[in-house]
């Protein structure tokens, strides 16, 4: 099997666990926004971006710097894996600690002077402690099944995770009340207990999940030796210390305006916007899915095809390639936002809150254009063990986004929050570039990348704003760009597939 083939293959599996799980969560969206609150959305929306800046922390940068050492210590890859393993339990076990011994301030620091029962943030706080350490713990073993080149494996765990998240919901929200209505089996217990429309349903549904995905890895689990060696994390941690302060960045670029904008707004108000925007947001996330998908298996790619002759050039094609995927995709969505908004928020009334939200998808979409402009480009720092680089970069972009939203969140709300998603996400493409083209440079054709941007630039802008994002009009427009994208591409495409 060709090099290319077997990228595109393993790609597109992971693209489609990716996709079925997301589609899940997609149809999750619209339970939610019917049967709970728009604050209990806001509830939502605010524990997972804080648990996704732990996440961060918890990982300890030791995936990415796995599969480096993978390459450069491909005669010991078991003490890789046991270094790696190793460091992000200890990691998860010491965090668990002392979340429990300073568990009345995190929960105090989540309330935020939210009048709400300081036992129901106690329950969100406790199942978020388990989910974090169980998807800490399943780091490694996943990185270790893409490494391997197992990609069908990773797609079935992940997506019997998100069936098992999606059928407890389904459980707590509809067949518990189902169940007490008729009275069935069990009803009578199950009133003593249960509460309609609470969102801590949903966070216990994600906990179970967690720690069904730690029974179904253990096959990998139970390959860790407890056998460590120091010399060899020395130079691991010299990697990944880098890797880890940027990924806390890039997850502070992601999540932090949901929880500023909680912060920094009106208590009364406050759980409200972060509903509003956190719900438009995952409008745009079509977009983040096939970034994600990218990733997963780029990654492995890109190091295990780092010493090949080619390897810049092939680099640069796939850059070609994922932004045209990229920028069609924006058109495509902006072309249909009705109706994907009609479907997660229901019909456009005066009482609908959210669908005055929608102006921050476009910006959230060239947002995510731009961020994975900069995890293909990424690559540079990663092969060239320069990852400080990702440090500098991704700090950057921090700081940018914690000054920027703390300067225009109060006078704008979330659409600040968009905004400024876009721009710092555009400066760590732009700086990644320049540092990359100066320090490993890869023959990137910038033009070509440049003008497919512009134009889905233009086209979304008509189809959004000119033309009221009309949905004939929109798809219109889609294909006529997507016409034009084959006709010049296609030269090029016939040899891909020809081979």
């Amino acid at each position: 099997m060709s090099t290319a083939k077997k990228f595109a293959g393993q790609t597109a599996i992971y693209g489609l666990s990716t996709i079925i799980s997301r589609m899940i969560y997609f149809v999750l969206t619209p339970i939610y926004t019917r049967t709970l609150s728009v604050g209990s959305n806001g509830i939502f929306t605010t524990m997972y971006g804080n648990a996704s800046i732990v996440n961060a922390v918890l990982a300890f940068g030791m995936e990415t710097t796995y599969f480096r050492y993978l390459q450069k210590r491909a005669d010991d890859k078991q003490q890789v894996y046991n270094n790696a393993f190793g460091v992000v339990i200890v990691v998860a076990l010491v965090f668990m600690l002392f979340s429990f011994l300073f568990l009345d301030s995190i929960i105090n620091y989540m309330q935020a002077g939210v009048k709400a029962d300081h036992a129901d943030y106690a329950f969100y706080v406790k199942n978020f402690l388990v989910i974090l350490v169980c998807d800490a713990f399943c780091v490694i073993p996943f990185a270790k099944i893409r490494a391997d080149g197992r990609p069908v494996k990773y797609a079935f765990i992940k997506c019997t995770n998100i069936l098992f998240v999606m059928l407890l919901n389904l459980f707590f929200l509809f067949g518990v009340p189902f169940i007490i209505k008729h009275q069935l089996p069990g009803a009578h217990w199950m009133v003593g207990w249960y509460r309609p429309h609470w969102v801590g349903y949903v966070f216990l549904a994600n906990a179970i999940a967690s720690i069904l995905t730690i029974v179904l890895l253990l096959p990998e689990v139970l390959k860790l030796r407890l056998k460590f060696d120091g010399t060899m994390f020395k130079d691991m941690f010299v990697y990944s210390w880098p890797v880890l302060v940027a990924n806390i960045s890039f997850i502070i670029n992601e999540s932090v305006d949901k929880a500023m904008l909680k912060q920094m707004l009106p208590a009364a108000i406050g759980d409200q916007q972060v509903g509003i925007y956190g719900t438009c947001a995952k409008i745009a996330l079509f977009l983040s899915l096939f970034i994600q998908a990218f990733r997963l298996g780029a990654e492995p790619f890109f190091f295990s095809h780092s010493k090949n002759k080619n390897s810049g050039e092939t680099y640069a094609r796939i850059m070609t390639y994922f932004v045209i995927a990229m920028a069609m995709i924006c058109v495509a969505l902006t072309a249909n936002i009705n109706i994907l908004a009609t479907f997660i928020f229901g019909r456009h009334t005066v009482h609908n809150q959210y669908w005055l939200g929608l102006g921050v998808v476009p910006l959230l979409l060239f947002g995510y254009v731009s961020l994975g402009i900069y995890v293909n480009l990424s690559v540079w720092y990663k092969l060239s063990d320069q990852t400080k680089y990702g440090l500098y970069i991704s700090g950057i972009g921090a700081i940018l986004t914690l000054i920027l939203n703390w300067i225009f969140i109060p006078k704008y709300s979330y659409m600040a929050s968009a905004w400024v998603s876009l721009i710092a996400y555009a400066t760590m493409m732009v700086l990644s570039y320049l540092w990359g083209q100066k320090n490993y440079p890869i023959p990137y054709n910038l033009k070509k990348c440049l003008a497919y941007v512009l134009i889905s630039i233009t086209l979304v802008y008509l189809s959004f704003s000119v033309f009221n994002h009309n949905v004939f009009v929109g798809n219109g427009l889609f294909l006529l760009f997507a016409s034009g994208a084959f006709y010049f591409e296609q030269k090029e495409l016939k040899i891909i597939f020809k081979r």
